[in-house]
């Protein structure tokens, strides 16, 4: 039996078992969640602890679509080369099956909030379990969302970029440090 006070951590415990999935959320699926997904694809390529790892739109603007091709430059820059992607709408899955779902802004965070409250009052808690989050709280700020560079100039996705790589950092520091893929589930 598993006292109260016990609770927690042992639930952290079980938890830390688990490869962690995770989904990087903005609004067209074009040029900051599929650069979100090239850097941390590259920064945990051998990690252990990581396993799914997907980027999706809260729209279906550009589905089908391949990255704004200064999204794909910077990633070239920056040594990812082996990055294949198409645009694509998040679906009611993806809060199932994916422990957290990152978005870039505010309102990407708003609208992932809604959709999965809705999931939720219509098919029950267990079938949207994923952490919502700020990718840029892990930046070492929290509430910092990565800049929106689809209008500006090139600047404007190294900016995004440099953004990416250290929420990354923090991420693998706040996150991945405490799971554990050497302990059987």
């Amino acid at each position: 039996m598993i006292l109260a006070a016990d609770q927690s951590a042992y639930r952290r415990a079980s938890t830390t078992r688990k490869k962690i999935d995770l989904k990087f959320c903005d609004r067209a699926h074009r040029s900051r969640s599929p650069m979100a997904e090239g850097v941390f694809r590259r920064m945990t390529k051998a990690d252990t602890r990581v396993d799914a790892i997907d980027s999706a739109g809260t729209g279906a603007y550009h589905e089908g679509c391949a990255p704004d091709p200064r999204t794909m430059t910077v990633l070239a820059n920056n040594g990812e080369t082996e990055y294949g992607h198409t645009a694509r709408k998040v679906r009611s899955s993806d809060f199932r099956d994916f422990d957290y779902i990152l978005a870039m802004d505010g309102e990407n965070l708003h609208d992932l909030t809604r959709s999965q409250r809705r999931i939720v009052k219509n098919s029950g808690a267990d079938a949207a379990p994923a952490k919502l989050m700020l990718f840029g709280d892990f930046g070492g700020r929290k509430g910092e969302e990565v800049i929106d560079p689809y209008y500006g100039a090139r600047d404007g996705f190294t900016i995004a970029y440099e953004q990416m790589t250290r929420f990354t950092r923090g991420f693998i520091e706040e996150v991945l440090s405490g799971i554990d893929t050497t302990r059987e589930a």
